[in-house]
């Protein structure tokens, strides 16, 4: 059986994936919204679907063109990935970056004498997920969700000018509900592209969710091999340390070392460090001296958490690169990671 999508693009239906090698999926309890982790923090607050479409207005380029909303946006997505997924629960959104103005009517008020009417507003940045429903698996005895989303920010478009391609992200991987951080790797992430209409969106995101096959052994297999690799805590402290003076390298040096690249600050190098002391979940215990690279991962996925929204993706892949790095050079196959071991 294939879905084909009204443009023509071909997917194969999860439903007859071979999964003989995989654990069924099963379907868990509803996540308790009240005590629900956040998928990503920083600055962002949550706002529902409805308040982007009646509260927000929509920018303009230059010459008057409209943008596509972020509402037009993430209908495009879910659109797409019910077409190769099915069912979808509720989408998440989070916003930061608040642009407030006034209509022509209130230019010569007061602030105080500005009425709710008068009053406009959208954000410049904002992140959203949804799960597939129902479809979830664990890895490393933590239950992760596969889920799917995307980033817009206005502040990477040229609205200054006349209407020109916009710029949108679009993800799909698997998230640790526990924490509800996201394990994405190159394969589901779209990085930056360019869109000037909904149905360039929809094509891409179609594109992506279509060669994300989530019953492949691989993608499952390579997760779930982190937690069979432990780090000691002075190989952990040699990977701190490392990365501290990753910062500091010029590029040059770090190119004559062949180091691959890593975008990750001092501010989420210390995250990590108070993880691996107070992280409820994957925090080092005290009676054992090692951690797995699974749990690096996460301590990696929540520091990034603190991210602004235009970066959130680009350095959670590279925690995910950077983590897998570390495996492949303890077990001798990368050796361009050793120099973090060293």
């Amino acid at each position: 059986m294939q879905i084909i999508p009204t443009d023509g693009i071909i997917a194969t239906s999860p439903s007859v994936i071979p999964t003989d090698d995989i654990e069924d999926a099963v379907v868990l309890d509803d996540i308790d919204p009240d005590n629900h982790p956040n998928f990503i923090e920083s600055n962002t607050s949550a706002v529902t679907f409805e308040e982007l479409t009646e509260k927000c207005i929509v920018p303009t380029f230059a010459d008057m063109t409209l943008t596509i909303s972020h509402t037009a946006f993430i209908k495009s997505v879910i659109e797409a990935g019910k077409t190769i997924f099915g069912e979808l629960t509720p989408v998440e959104i989070r916003a930061s970056h608040q642009i407030n103005g006034r209509t022509p009517s209130a230019l010569d008020k007061k602030l105080s004498e500005i009425t709710d009417s008068e009053r406009t507003m959208y954000f410049q940045r904002m992140a959203f997920v949804c799960h597939v429903a129902g479809l979830t698996r664990f890895i490393n005895g933590q239950p992760v969700h596969l889920c799917i989303g995307g980033v817009r920010s206005y502040n990477e478009d040229k609205l200054f000018g006349r209407e020109s391609p916009m710029k949108f992200k679009i993800f799909v991987g698997w998230q640790v509900r526990v924490c509800s951080n996201l394990c994405l790797t190159c394969d589901g992430f779209t990085g930056n592209f360019d869109a000037l209409t909904v149905s360039d969106i929809k094509e891409r995101a179609l594109q992506l969710f279509s060669g994300f096959d989530p019953h492949k052994d691989e993608n499952l297999r390579t997760l779930e091999a982190l937690g069979n690799t432990r780090i000691t805590e002075e190989q952990f402290c040699s990977i701190v340390g490392r990365l501290r003076l990753y910062q500091a390298l010029p590029t040059t040096a770090r190119n004559e070392l062949g180091l691959p690249n890593v975008i990750l600050g001092d501010q989420a190098v210390n995250a990590v460090v108070r993880g691996y002391v107070e992280n409820p979940n994957f925090k080092k215990e005290d009676d054992i001296d090692t951690i797995t690279l699974f749990q690096l991962l996460q301590l990696f996925n929540e520091a990034v958490k603190q991210t602004y929204i235009d970066k959130w993706l680009e350095r959670n892949q590279n925690c995910t690169d950077f983590t897998f790095g570390i495996q492949q050079a303890i077990d001798g196959s990368n050796p361009a990671y050793d120099w973090f071991l060293s």
